[in-house]
């Protein structure tokens, strides 16, 4: 069970000691780069935050052709980068953990812009889903917002999707991604400033159809009786507020969290901004020049949401996805498995409830995973030396890797891939999940190829995990060959200075001699054989 747990330390930094790890996260949005750095309080545990940083770079602003990210907003996104990477440098930050969501997730040189952030700044940046941004938002509007056991909505507007997630102080129960954002919109259907009342009719109709299906989703996850309370995260929503709540000499507050945004005077707000020109908003105290250009698509996707959901006022959350990422990372790290248990568990539940959806044999997909993981176990210093998070990769694989009979028995593992690669497994970046579907993929029939498609997008490393991880599963498919779980336990001892791999197989009857999962485990040995440079002879132990 889930406790809602304030993350933020009221601690001053000046008490705590140099042990206490310095880590920063950084969010490519479709509008900005964002970047919160702060220090980890394991003993409590808790953050404190140390800087934010934010550089609006318009990755939105894509080629109308061809759909690919721009020269120029690759190179501000370089910029604002490097100086994340300066800024967190020059507070010793130990670690940079980096998620880059849907301008760059639809772009069609995504990965390629990625892939030279990685070769040009050496920074790792994670592509993650709209279901797993969601689920990343909720994590962090939990580390600042106490539920008290209350059911809460969450909007998170960004540039170029809305996140809708209704989650309680135990778990998030819906987590929804729409592609609706201030950028989009603004594009998509706001050519002039002033904005005409024919565009606003068109605008509202298109937001309202296309947030129907996350808020028919959040009503039908209510209980009866339930009064959720609102909260709204993201740029648009912070300026919205500021300008809501200007104090009697018309100052912006110093802080936004915890203030109030109520549907009446929002209403009232988008029809004075809509009526003015760029330059005249950004006279508006609270107004960047840059946010004033977006502002009224926002504006409009936060009225339509709220009209939607009966909901009249919503309180304001600072806390968003890069806090979610620093809240994640110290899930994976154990920091706070007690409190945030059901999270900490959250691929093992996602994985599972994908393959009750296409329904797995789990029991069959279960002795696979334990036995590849038991090879995989075995060989750890041997012949490989991928660590635990990989591991959970191939467990993550074995249980999926059958279910692409969903669709059709011929060429299922095909199928696998397809149905893992977009089934939105949480809990995982998008590369991931590229591969767990990869190491699915190759459980059967021919071995990884550079010509394939599918691996167009890996570095080479990927591919040597997807090449090795698919071997050691073909193995353990061929151990559960009749699906009785015929096979109790087995041992594998490499001899590396003669190249010989010995398996040792005990079976669950004494009397059965295997023999269906002896040929089996022939006919499939020879990948496994030739990635590893190794010859396997099997014994019945």
């Amino acid at each position: 069970m889930v406790n809602a747990v304030v993350l933020e330390s009221p601690i001053a930094i000046d008490n705590r000691t140099s042990a206490d790890p310095i880590i920063a996260a950084i969010d490519i949005g479709t509008n900005s780069v964002h970047m919160v750095v702060v220090r980890i309080i394991a003993d409590l545990p808790a953050f404190s935050i140390i800087a934010r940083e934010k550089e609006t770079v318009r990755l939105g602003d894509r080629d109308p052709q061809t759909g690919n990210l721009t020269p120029e907003a690759i190179e501000r996104a370089f910029g604002a980068l490097k100086r994340c990477q300066e800024v967190a440098k020059s507070l010793n930050a130990q670690q940079i953990l980096a998620v880059a969501t849907s301008a760059v997730r639809e772009a069609p040189n995504g990965h390629e812009f990625i892939r030279s952030i990685a070769t040009e700044l050496g920074l790792a940046v994670n592509l993650i889903s709209g279901q797993e941004e969601a689920r990343r938002i909720y994590l962090g509007v939990l580390s600042g917002v106490e539920f008290n056991n209350t059911p809460h909505l969450i909007i998170d507007i960004g540039g170029g999707s809305t996140e809708l997630i209704l989650g309680d102080s135990h778990e998030p129960r819906t987590l929804g991604s729409t592609k609706i954002g201030a950028v989009r919109l603004t594009s998509e259907f706001i050519p002039n400033n002033p904005v005409s009342d024919r565009a606003l009719i068109y605008l509202q109709a298109f937001v309202r159809g296309q947030l129907e299906r996350a808020i028919d989703e959040i009503k039908a996850n209510l209980q009866p009786g339930e009064t959720p309370k609102m909260v709204g995260t993201s740029g648009t929503i912070e300026t919205l507020a500021a300008i809501l709540n200007l104090d009697k000499n018309g100052n912006v507050p110093t802080r936004i969290h915890g203030f109030q945004v109520h549907l009446s005077e929002l209403r009232n707000l988008i029809n004075r901004l809509r009526r003015m020109t760029v330059a005249e908003r950004t006279t508006i105290e609270g107004m960047s020049d840059r946010r004033s250009e977006i502002i009224v698509a926002g504006a409009v996707i936060l009225q339509e949401a709220m009209t939607m959901l009966g909901m009249q006022s919503l309180c304001v959350c600072e806390r968003s996805l890069r806090e979610g990422v620093i809240v994640d990372w110290m899930l994976t790290q154990g920091l706070i498995e007690d409190r945030l248990k059901y999270q900490g568990s959250i691929r093992e539940r996602s994985t599972l409830k994908i393959a009750g959806k296409y329904g797995v044999d789990l029991p069959h997909s279960q002795r696979v995973a334990e036995l590849a993981l038991s090879l995989f176990d075995q060989t750890y210093g041997q012949i490989h030396t991928w660590d635990k998070p990989i591991r959970q990769l191939l467990w993550s694989a074995a249980i999926l890797h059958n279910s692409g009979h969903f669709v059709s028995h011929d060429s299922h593992h095909k199928h696998s891939y397809y149905l893992i690669r977009y089934g939105e497994l949480l809990g995982y970046t998008e590369s991931e999940i590229d591969l767990i579907a990869n190491i699915a993929r190759y459980h059967r029939k021919s071995p990884p190829k550079k010509k394939h498609q599918n691996l167009q997008n890996l570095s080479k490393e990927q591919r040597s995990i997807v090449s090795q991880l698919s071997a050691i599963l073909r193995v353990a498919v061929a151990l559960d060959r009749r699906r009785i779980g015929a096979i109790k336990d087995v041992s594998l001892n490499c001899n590396l200075t003669t190249r010989e791999c010995h398996l040792t197989f005990v079976p669950t009857d004494p009397y059965d001699e295997c023999v269906l999962e002896c040929w089996s485990l022939d006919y499939k040995k020879p990948i496994f054989e030739a990635e590893f440079n190794l010859k396997l002879s099997t014994t019945r132990g």
